[in-house]
């Protein structure tokens, strides 16, 4: 009985490590919360895991720094606000662009190593109308 235990200890722990450096060097899967990118991604659905809900988007992690970002793309960032979370949001503009800010009249030059995100439902997402530039 101890035999089939330790096997299965063994394989338990050889996919918990294939798993961890899949995550933290390949890419990962980010659950959408909230609705700040409706009507592009949905919040809210039951997908085929019961624990997940809503669209689930991967973001790749080993192209990424070679990446030519455009705008309009989809992109997954940390929150400025809390670093522990993930957000998505749609990347408006970037480096040296120009933006009027909504809402106001303000115009700002985006600084180098910068963008500006914003989600796709205005009135509800936390973007960088309320905290400017993202990293």
């Amino acid at each position: 009985m101890a035999e089939p235990l330790w096997f299965l200890a063994k394989r338990s722990a050889a996919a918990a490590m294939i798993c961890i450096t899949f995550t933290d060097i390949v890419g990962n899967f980010a659950t959408i919360q909230g609705n700040s990118m409706q009507p592009t991604l949905q919040q809210g659905h039951k997908d085929f895991i019961s624990l997940l809900k809503g669209d689930v988007v991967f973001y790749e992690k080993i192209s990424a720094p070679a990446y030519k970002y455009c705008r309009g793309d989809v992109v997954v960032l940390r929150s400025p606000t809390d670093p522990d979370q993930l957000m998505v949001k749609r990347l408006i503009a970037m480096q040296g662009d120009w933006v009027n800010v909504p809402g106001s009249h303000e115009i700002h030059q985006i600084p180098k190593g910068r963008c500006w995100v914003e989600g796709d439902n205005g009135n509800l997402s936390l973007d960088s109308r309320n905290f400017g530039p993202a990293w």
